[in-house]
């Protein structure tokens, strides 16, 4: 904006042309700040960018006040439907105007020819960025989905073993009374966890789908990603503190996460020779580090599946970050808290 203040007060000293220099400036100063909020009012800002200058003569507009594109950019980048079509009736009117008060035929097809690619850049970057939403839009709802279904089957086990609990207390109820209030402490314990487990299931769940029958991965499961691939790409995997206390929900998301991890090394990566799966649990929580000597060229916006992990791990109340080592490569670590899963 400052600059374009300055090429008008340049330009209104060097021009012979103009018949009204002061008035030139003066009109374009006043609607230039009209550039600040041309992405939460569009169509006002527009509005109130090209009437002071259509009222100006046709010998006294400046060339710098073609600055109004960026607002008819802005308009068709963030506007509205309803503000898209009351936009563009405003601006043929503006042309046909221009041309009834003496714009020449040149005139008028230089600045429709301008128009049309100022608004096919706004729509071509409006599509874009839809796109893309689009795409993160469902990223977090498969990732919703695939925590549903492991939520699904832990509390599938849980009420599993209180209802084979209920059915031993009852079967000897009758003659050992003391076994009977076993079987319930462990059915009370059961149900806190179920009922637990399904809260964290209704927060995440965004589809009605039938969550798939399947068993849980654990976290001895990652170990399964360790081997040879067939580029000569060798995977090492080391698990410690997996004393199988870790909730099954966090124990899936590690074993998602350090898959996806991998996969993306493998995939991705240029002339990748190792990855290393580093997993530690403890008290906290769990603890993931996953990293390739790759050269693997950073990226500010980061892909979808590094925002389907990160996603993920929100979701269970941890955090997962990827990005370049800082002795080379690349490197995907991950904290899930015990509990945070848990509302």
């Amino acid at each position: 904006m400052a600059l374009v203040a300055v090429l008008a007060v340049v330009e209104g000293i060097l021009r012979t042309d103009l018949q009204q220099p002061l008035l030139s400036v003066i009109a374009l100063f006043a609607v230039l700040p009209t550039v600040l909020w041309r992405r939460t009012k569009p169509l006002a800002m527009l509005v109130v960018a090209m009437v002071p200058l259509q009222l100006l003569p046709p010998d006294s507009t400046l060339y710098t006040s073609l600055f109004i594109m960026v607002n008819v950019y802005a308009l068709f980048r963030w506007g509205s439907g309803r503000e898209l079509i009351i936009g563009s009736a405003v601006l043929v009117a503006s042309l046909g105007l221009t041309f009834v008060r003496g714009g020449g035929l040149d005139d008028l097809i230089g600045g429709f020819a301008l128009l049309v690619t100022v608004v096919l850049l706004g729509i071509a970057f409006r599509y874009r960025a839809g796109s893309r939403q689009r795409s993160l839009d469902s990223i977090r709802m498969r990732e919703r989905e695939h925590l549903a279904r492991d939520l699904h089957d832990t509390v599938a086990h849980h009420v599993s073993a209180i209802a084979i609990r209920a059915q031993a207390g009852i079967a000897v109820g009758v003659r050992d009374p003391r076994a009977a209030q076993d079987a319930l402490g462990v059915i009370e314990a059961e149900a806190a966890k179920t009922l637990t487990e399904l809260r964290s299931m209704v927060r995440v769940l965004r589809q009605d789908d039938s969550a798939e029958l399947a068993p849980s991965p654990r976290l001895v499961d990652i170990e399964q990603l360790a081997g040879t691939r067939p580029g000569g790409a060798v995977v090492a995997v080391d698990v410690t503190g997996d004393d199988g206390s870790i909730p099954p929900p966090v124990a899936a998301a590690v074993f998602r996460l350090a898959q996806e991890s991998v996969t993306n090394a493998l995939r991705h990566a240029r002339q990748v020779s190792r990855v290393d799966v580093l997993v530690r649990a403890d008290d906290g929580g769990v603890r993931m580090d996953v990293t390739n000597d790759g050269d693997a060229a950073a990226s500010p916006v980061p892909g979808f599946g590094i925002i389907g992990m990160m996603e993920r791990a929100a979701l269970l109340g941890g955090t997962c970050q990827a990005g370049p080592a800082p002795g080379g490569g690349w490197a995907v670590t991950a904290v899930l808290p015990r509990a945070g899963w848990a509302p």
